[in-house]
């Protein structure tokens, strides 16, 4: 799965990782770990996330088109 929370995230706020961590839920470990593809997050957190920042999940998280 392949993301554009960083974007989202400056756009959309202009929050912090450590900002957007404490208003979802989790660790600012867990934001940036997500935002350099090292972890999948669960649905839960992919729709917290996506409803603090006010758009689509498929705005952000999306799936590598297979070759």
């Amino acid at each position: 799965m392949s993301n554009r929370l960083k974007i989202a995230r400056v756009v959309n706020g202009d929050l912090t990782q450590e900002q957007l961590a404490n208003e979802v839920g989790c660790s600012r470990q867990t934001i940036n770990s997500i935002e350099k593809g090292r972890f999948v997050p669960s649905v839960e957190l992919v729709l917290r996330i996506t409803r603090r920042l006010g758009v689509r999940v498929e705005e952000v998280f999306f799936l590598e088109e297979e070759v």
